[in-house]
C-alpha cells in the first residue's frame, strides 16, 4: 500500500491557479511547439488550454508563451524562461510533498514491521 497526494495552488478565493494539468499543458507546448497539439495530447480544446495559460499569466504578471505566426521554420509557440521556472518550482514542491507524505505514511501505518491496513485473505 502507498499514500497518494495531489498538489495544486489556489488563490484566496479557492480558484485553481496551477497544478499538474497546467504543468502538463506547458510541458507539451514546450515539446510540440504548438498550443493546439499540446491541448490535443491532454484531451482538451485549444481555447481551454489558452485559458489555462492566461489564468496563470494573470497571477505571474509575465508572459509564459511566445507565439510566432506563420508557416515557416520560426513559427509556433515556445515557453518563456518564466514558464520553465514555474514548472520547475512546482515540480520541486510536488516532489517534496509527495516524499514527505510517503515517509509519514510509513511512520504511521507500519508498526513493528507490519502494516496497520492489511486486506483480509480469502479462506
Amino acid at each position: 500500500m502507498k499514500v497518494k497526494v495531489k498538489i495544486w495552488i489556489e488563490d484566496d478565493e479557492q480558484n485553481l491557479i496551477f497544478g499538474s494539468g497546467k504543468t502538463e499543458v506547458l510541458e507539451n507546448i514546450d515539446r510540440t511547439g504548438s498550443i493546439a497539439e499540446a491541448a490535443k495530447e491532454v484531451g482538451m480544446n485549444y481555447k481551454k488550454a489558452w485559458s489555462h495559460i492566461k489564468v496563470l499569466e494573470k497571477f505571474i504578471e509575465e508572459d509564459l508563451v511566445m507565439t510566432f505566426k506563420g508557416r515557416g521554420e520560426n513559427s509556433g509557440t515556445s515557453l518563456t524562461p518564466k514558464a520553465r521556472e514555474v514548472i520547475q518550482t512546482y515540480k520541486i514542491l510536488e516532489h517534496d510533498i509527495k516524499k514527505y507524505a510517503e515517509n509519514r505514511f510509513k511512520e504511521l501505518f507500519h508498526k513493528n514491521g507490519e502494516e496497520i491496513l492489511n486486506p483480509k485473505e480469502d479462506k
